[in-house]
Order: structure tokens, then C-alpha cells, then sequence
């Protein structure tokens, strides 16, 4: 069983960063596709950013060029830089991994990223 947990999250002031890391474990190959979600109080989850094993990235527009997504596949590991943060990107950030062949999709448990005015 894969399991995804994720550390980094916190509370910064508007402008700052922060940086999150989610490692897999279990998984006895390296996932297709990793990245992270949000959920901010009564929204919606959306996608922040997704990395591909290759290293092919996708960003929501509201963070392109504030968040970096990386990975390390010998770790199973992917990182999302924040940078310049606001208030609106105070939410519950989660991450996510799974297979193309579609034999696995797995979900962290979630971290909170608060930004203060």
C-alpha cells in the first residue's frame, strides 16, 4: 500500500515561503504523476501544481511564477516551493501520486499553509 505524507506546511506572513515535501512510501515503483492540490474553507479542492516522472510540469494560473514544483524519483519525493505568498493561498495543501496505467491513485493527509496579513 502506497502511502504519501506530507511535511513543510505552516504559518507565514504575506510575502514569505514556504516550502512543502511529500515523500511515498510502499510503492515499489516510481509514480507517473505527483503534485499537489489545496482546499481553502469552503472552496473547492483545485490543482496547485503536477510534476511527471519526466519531469513535465503544469501550473494553476494563480501561482505561475510564485510556486516551483520539483521531484526526486530515486526518493519518491516531490516539493513545491512557495514563494511571495498571499492570503489566498491559505488552505489545506495535499498531495497526490499515482499511476497512468491506472492501477493506483493515492492521497496525502494533508497539511495546512495559513499566510497572515
Amino acid at each position: 500500500q502506497v502511502q504519501l505524507v506530507e511535511s513543510g506546511g505552516g504559518l507565514v506572513q504575506a510575502g514569505g515561503s514556504l516550502r512543502l515535501s511529500c515523500a511515498a512510501s510502499g510503492s515499489i515503483r516510481s509514480l507517473d504523476g505527483m503534485g499537489w492540490y489545496r482546499q481553502a474553507p469552503g472552496k473547492q479542492r483545485e490543482l496547485v501544481a503536477g510534476i511527471s516522472r519526466g519531469g513535465s510540469t503544469r501550473y494553476a494560473d494563480s501561482v505561475k511564477g510564485r510556486f516551483t514544483i520539483s521531484r526526486d524519483n530515486a526518493k519518491n519525493t516531490v516539493y513545491l516551493q512557495m514563494n511571495s505568498l498571499n492570503v489566498e493561498d491559505t488552505a489545506v495543501y495535499y498531495c497526490y501520486g499515482g499511476y497512468t496505467d491506472g492501477s493506483g491513485n493515492y492521497w496525502g493527509q494533508g497539511t495546512q499553509v495559513t499566510v497572515s496579513s
